[in-house]
């Protein structure tokens, strides 16, 4: 099986940002240990955060790995292409942003990037999944 040029690039890119999210293991080390002062609830959703970064990682590029065996083309393609790696940025994003501020118990203005990742995901998921049926 033969990666397209543009999924070889998007996993290229998508292998990259896994050193962002080792920085990401070694500062949830800091938070465990106490180093770094944080509220129950911004403990929680660091570690929501940076699991689902991880694994939305691992399964963009399992994606990447299916969507050039489809029949999808223009748009629909891009959207098998892109829906999980876009879900990734948006849902860890999303924990960490919607948590940010001093001494916060509850989510700020930025939990609608949760909602939005959770729709990319859906949305890619489905596309590529549907793709794979119908090729």
């Amino acid at each position: 099986m033969e990666l397209s040029d543009p999924s070889r690039m998007i996993a290229g890119v998508i292998l990259l940002t896994i050193a962002t999210i080792e920085f990401g293991g070694w500062f949830m080390t800091k938070i465990v240990r106490g180093d770094v002062p944080m509220t129950e609830f911004q403990k929680s959703f660091a570690r929501a955060g940076h699991g689902h970064a991880g694994v939305l990682v691992i399964l963009s590029l399992v994606g990447l790995l299916y969507v050039d065996s489809t029949s999808l083309s223009g748009f629909f393609l891009w959207v098998g292409r892109l829906g999980v790696p876009i879900a990734a940025i948006l849902m860890s994003g999303g924990f960490f942003a919607s948590s940010a501020g001093k001494d916060r118990t509850k989510p700020n203005q930025f939990i609608w990037m949760l909602a939005a990742g959770a729709a990319s995901l859906a949305i890619g998921v489905i596309t590529l999944g549907l793709g794979l049926l119908t090729a």
